[in-house]
């Protein structure tokens, strides 16, 4: 799965924003403010989180595709260190291989090489290009080791092990968190089966009454600010689970998406 570039990404949530606001203005001006628009303002919603979402996924499944990688690279670099092979050599050999989404990144730091890069700057490239964080932590680690004159190629031993043990304790906590991710989305069809009863059997026949204060007129005054809670439990409920589950705000766009879209079709449904 190729990794999505800085530029693209701004020209997808350039391309999303102003197609959300023209969704929304053209409901706007369609239907003005009343409770139609929630409808207009919900597709927009969805136009402008689908892509980012979509962007947010494909990205971290390259960066995991990159660090899973990680301990397999190092050791052919072993290996190749083994049978005589100089560093440069063993890491154009490397880029021969598959090692999924690092191999376009090692074919691309052989040919720096070549052109004269030296090994450190190769690798700062490389480093820069993948940007993921665990590259982040080893990498000066490595280059260190370069400029100290040490035996760079007996780093990457130690360095596989570190990335394997690092590997199999985010599964675990994968592991671990997943139960409270569905936790989160248990308390969403708790929260619309409570909206949906009390609206049916309550607010519904409520008008002229009070609550909280607030005169009761219609059940679609009700049935919007119902609406309204929904879509900020589900959006906010999302980012909280993908903070939890993958360690990121932005991953759990695509949480917020479905939270949102399963309360919108819930409302629409049974109220």
């Amino acid at each position: 799965m190729p990794k999505i570039e800085k530029k693209t990404q701004k020209r997808i949530t350039a391309v999303a924003g102003s197609a959300a606001l023209a969704i929304f203005l053209f409901g706007y001006f369609t239907v003005g403010f009343t409770s139609a628009l929630d409808d207009y303002f919900v597709a927009a919603f969805v136009v402008v989180l689908a892509p980012l979402a979509a962007v947010n996924y494909v990205n971290y499944r390259w960066q995991k595709g990159i660090d899973q990688n990680l301990p397999n690279l190092f050791r052919s670099i072993v290996q190749s260190q083994e049978v005589g092979m100089t560093l440069p050599q063993a890491l154009e050999e490397a880029a021969k291989r598959d090692f999924g989404p690092l191999t376009p990144e090692l074919k691309k730091m052989t040919v720096q090489m070549s052109w004269g890069y030296s090994l450190e700057e190769a690798l700062a490239a490389f480093g820069k290009r993948v940007g993921t964080q665990l590259m982040q932590r080893i990498l000066p680690l490595i280059i260190e080791a370069s400029h100290s004159g040490g035996n760079v190629e007996k780093v990457f031993d130690p360095m596989g092990k570190f990335i394997q043990s690092n590997n199999l304790m985010e599964k675990e906590r994968k592991a671990q968190t997943r139960p409270y991710i569905l936790i989160i989305y248990i308390a969403l069809v708790v929260f619309l089966f409570t909206i949906v009863l009390l609206f049916n059997t309550f607010f519904a026949t409520a008008q002229g009454g009070s609550l909280m204060g607030s005169s009761i007129t219609e059940p679609a005054e009700m049935q919007r600010t119902f609406l309204h809670l929904t879509l900020v439990q589900g959006f906010f409920g999302g980012l909280a689970a993908g903070k939890m589950g993958e360690g990121s705000v932005g991953a759990g766009l695509k949480h917020s998406l479905i939270m949102m879209l399963l309360g919108y079709a819930a409302l629409k449904l049974f109220m």
